[in-house]
């Protein structure tokens, strides 16, 4: 979903980034306010004073989605889901779950904060101006106040519409959930609506387009397709989720690997071992002793000249929880392990022994193979709201 991400601060214990897409976002939302939005509502001041309220109000509207998504942060963490981090992004902020919510009252809870938190800053921001309207204070302050309070309560309005994965989706996940006690059925009908709500503002998009209001149109597609694509997406996070959760790294690792000794040359691994059996990636040993892992990408960035010189020790990953998985462990860990060392492949270890590898395109086969072979049988048992 993401591209280039800047870490911006820690609040209550969770990372808030921002992707680089915001910042289009935080200077179209500054332009907007500075000379429409501010203008027609409170004329008669002068340039500097709207782009400061501008400026302001963008940075007010950061804060909230911050705080709405810290909301959700805090109650998953309540209810032990993990959350990696807060991400502003050109849509708006998203708490990256590292799991599915354990039960439908977990999921509703969590859900439920974003938008409470919402209101809860419309009425705070609409009472701070209240308050400088009556003390009688420049109208720049209730003005950018009066703006969060209305941009806030179209959040918490907006976000409670019943399309998944919008918090109104999740809520009403949470409700089919409790009823049928099948996630999988509650996520593939609230993904549904929330493609549906996806189509119809893209159509929405369209007819803004026709009818001449350019920028209206785009950001209706846009949101539009956002909507659709994260609620595919979703979807088939979950389904991923389903297959693999109860697979064990062992059934689809490549046992007994091919491993190189770490005390030869460079020259030696390409000449003897890479061009020898064509593997891209090599357990490296000590004696028989797993130490790490060698691959073909980590010679791209050594000069031909030095192959001569080193040695696969000096060039290899260390063993490390980012290289290597145990042979008990799901291969939804596995693919967790991959996302977050950019590795394709993993060490199998059982023991303290290398026993495997494990590599991306065997966990996609895997789920091909489950998918061809049909749905998995029974539904997740899970206690009601």
């Amino acid at each position: 979903m993401f591209g280039a991400q800047l870490r911006l601060f820690r609040l209550a214990g969770f990372d808030v980034k921002l992707d680089v897409s915001w910042i289009f976002i935080a200077l179209l939302i500054s332009w907007t306010l500075s000379t429409g939005y501010f203008p027609e509502f409170y004329p008669g001041l002068d340039t500097a004073t709207y782009w400061s309220m501008g400026i302001v109000g963008a940075m007010g509207l950061f804060l909230s989605i911050v705080l709405h998504e810290l909301s959700h942060s805090v109650v998953a963490r309540r209810y032990d889901i993990p959350i990696s981090g807060i991400t502003l992004f050109i849509f708006g902020g998203v708490a990256q779950m590292e799991k599915e919510p354990p039960t439908p009252r977990a999921e509703f809870m969590m859900a439920i904060a974003g938008p409470i938190a919402s209101l809860g800053l419309a009425a705070g921001f609409y009472l701070i101006g209240a308050a400088a309207l009556a003390a009688a204070l420049p109208e720049t302050i209730s003005g950018v106040a009066r703006y969060l309070a209305l941009i806030n309560l179209i959040l918490a309005i907006f976000n409670m519409v019943p399309a998944f994965p919008l918090d109104g989706g999740r809520v009403y996940r949470a409700w089919l959930w409790g009823r049928s006690g099948d996630i999988d059925a509650a996520t593939k009908r609230a993904s549904r609506v929330g493609q549906g709500f996806g189509l119809g503002l893209i159509a929405l998009g369209l007819f803004s387009l026709l009818s001449g209001n350019l920028v209206a149109g785009i950001w209706w597609g846009l949101i539009g397709l956002f909507l659709n694509t994260a609620s595919r997406a979703s979807y088939t996070q979950l389904q991923t989720h389903q297959l693999l959760k109860s697979e064990p790294v062992s059934r689809f690792m490549t046992a007994n690997p091919l491993t190189v000794p770490a005390v030869i040359n460079l020259r030696r691994l390409v000449d003897e071992h890479i061009y020898g059996s064509f593997h891209e990636t090599f357990p490296v040993l000590d004696g028989d002793r797993l130490v790490g892992s060698i691959s073909v990408s980590d010679l791209r960035n050594i000069e031909r000249a030095n192959w001569e010189r080193l040695s696969v020790r000096e060039a290899m990953h260390p063993l490390s929880r980012l290289t290597a998985i145990g042979a008990d462990e799901s291969g939804e860990a596995a693919l967790k392990t991959m996302r977050e060392s950019g590795n394709g492949r993993l060490l199998v270890v059982s023991g303290g022994k290398l026993v495997g590898i494990v590599a991306l395109r065997d966990i996609m086969r895997l789920l091909r193979l489950k998918e061809e072979l049909g749905p998995r049988t029974g539904g997740t048992a899970a206690k009601g709201l």
